[in-house]
């Protein structure tokens, strides 16, 4: 037990009731708890800290990393920066390893199951090491002593708590967000941040001719590239945060298609295309050069960096994605995010 635990609390946190809980710890007494104490948890099955089975938005984002935070010390959890609303964008290390990888999600809003994707593989990325285990038939403790990863869950976690949890009338936003969308209250088809900026068309590659081709004129729901690359606090320390490291790859994780882009205006490394149809290989996607797109946050990567810098477009259908596609999702692109780490 920590500061802050409280009996009720620990049981919920490992999907149990309180009497299963007491049952397995009949000397404790739930109303004089101690810090330092050890509860004894119940444990039929594997527990998972990450529940796949409700809407994921950054609530429960944050309480899964608190959790995973407390089960594997060996995580470094910090913040890359703070969105709009003053939201932490957590950043997550796992591994030493000198090659450096970085996977991001959530940059769209309704793209929230994304986000939902890098928890899951975290989870189990780091219980395979944690217990000596292999993942996929890899070895996780060799990956991670020759791997570090770098992971953003939740690039946008206002526009995802939008989605999710829409608008009430005291929302500080709440009269420009209803402009922005139509007078609606339904934001399920909302893929901007808060200020109705798509953080996927801020980054400064092309951004010019990406923000004639959209022609969107203001703020919105989708599409609007905000007024100059880089204006919006999210995209912002996307950029901070990929100039501070020496990555090798990067990989942003987007909703729907079941494709991945690896090129962008022939600014590629050579070997871009040859990997590209390893990760096609192993996650049964798409590999696709794509033309007449600009600005995007693995656009900028490869200009910018000339390393391999990939785009999934994970699932099929219109998004927001319903949950009951998560199980394919996760058992087509978790070959892909090991393989990843091994390119």
């Amino acid at each position: 037990m920590q500061a802050g635990d409280t009996y009720a609390g620990v049981a919920a946190r490992f999907r149990l009731t309180v009497e299963e809980l007491t049952a397995s710890n009949p000397e404790a007494d739930p109303r004089r708890l101690r810090i330092g104490q050890t509860l004894i948890i119940p444990q039929a099955g594997p527990v998972s800290a990450v529940d796949c089975g409700r809407p994921y938005g950054y609530t429960e984002m944050m309480e899964d990393l608190s959790l995973l935070g407390r089960m594997h010390p060996f995580l470094e959890i910090t913040s890359l920066g703070r969105s709009v609303m003053g939201r932490e964008i957590p950043l997550v290390r796992i591994g030493s390893g000198p090659k450096e990888v970085h996977y991001n999600a959530s940059f769209h809003a309704n793209e929230w199951i994304t986000s939902l994707l890098l928890m899951r593989f975290l989870e189990a990325y780091a219980g395979a090491y944690a217990d000596g285990l292999t993942l996929q038939g890899q070895e996780v403790r060799t990956m991670l002593q020759s791997t570090t990863l770098w992971l953003v869950p939740m690039v946008n976690p206002d526009g995802v708590e939008l989605v999710l949890r829409g608008a009430a009338p005291d929302h500080p936003y709440y009269s420009e967000l209803l402009e922005y969308n139509g007078g609606s209250c339904d934001f399920s088809g909302w893929k901007a941040n808060i200020r109705g900026v798509d953080l996927n068309d801020q980054f400064p590659a092309h951004w010019e001719a990406e923000r004639d081709r959209r022609d969107v004129p203001g703020p919105g729901p989708r599409d609007y590239t905000g007024a100059a690359p880089l204006t919006e606090p999210e995209a912002a320390a996307m950029a901070a945060f990929t100039r501070s490291r020496p990555l090798a790859l990067v990989m942003a994780f987007h909703t729907q298609g079941r494709e991945l882009y690896w090129n962008y205006r022939d600014l590629e490394p050579p070997e871009a295309e040859a990997l590209a149809e390893r990760l096609a290989l192993c996650s049964g996607y798409r590999a696709v050069k794509l033309t007449g797109s600009d600005a995007g946050y693995k656009d900028w990567f490869i200009q910018e960096f000339r390393r391999p810098g990939f785009t999934i477009e994970a699932g099929f259908g219109v998004n927001p994605l319903p949950l009951s596609q998560f199980p394919r999702i996760y058992d087509e692109l978790l070959p892909l995010m090991l393989e990843g780490l091994r390119l």
